[in-house]
């Protein structure tokens, strides 16, 4: 018996109903592949697969994705945007403060939205989410001798 593989980017594609291009094939993987990447790292990681592309076109391409599922954009708080492959699964972040590094959470309970909120105003509240901030161990001070 053989170990199924996960479909390949261009399949992912067309079963969102989107135009197979290699720049997206590229931009799919490259955010598969990184680690909460922003725009300007994707962009030359895109570049490093396929060759010119323009900004105009990553940035298209990562709302395209977005807007299909196949990749979530996170914003943090005083910086940019940045994008991730790990969807559907409403895990949270932690961000630091000093370097922008940003790390994943898992749910904070279990299942989405995996936290109650005190009044839903009426609302059908489908996710959370949650950004933890604090210093990394990188960015924070060394405990005193």
């Amino acid at each position: 018996m053989t170990a199924s593989r996960p479909p390949a980017a261009a399949e992912e594609l067309r079963r969102a109903g989107l135009r197979v291009t290699a720049a997206r094939v590229a931009l799919l993987e490259t955010v598969r592949h990184g680690d909460h990447l922003a725009a300007e790292a994707i962009a030359s990681g895109v570049r490093d697969r396929v060759g010119h592309v323009s900004v105009q076109a990553v940035y298209d391409g990562l709302h395209a994705l977005t807007r299909a599922g196949l990749i979530r954009r996170i914003e943090p708080a005083g910086g940019p945007a940045r994008f991730e492959g790990r969807v559907g699964d409403n895990h949270h972040h932690v961000v630091c403060r000093a370097c922008g590094a940003v790390a994943d959470v898992d749910c904070a309970v279990g299942h989405a939205p995996c936290l109650t909120a005190s009044d839903d105003h009426g609302f059908t509240v489908e996710e959370a989410e949650v950004t933890y901030w604090g210093l990394c161990h990188a960015c924070s001070p060394a405990p005193a001798p």
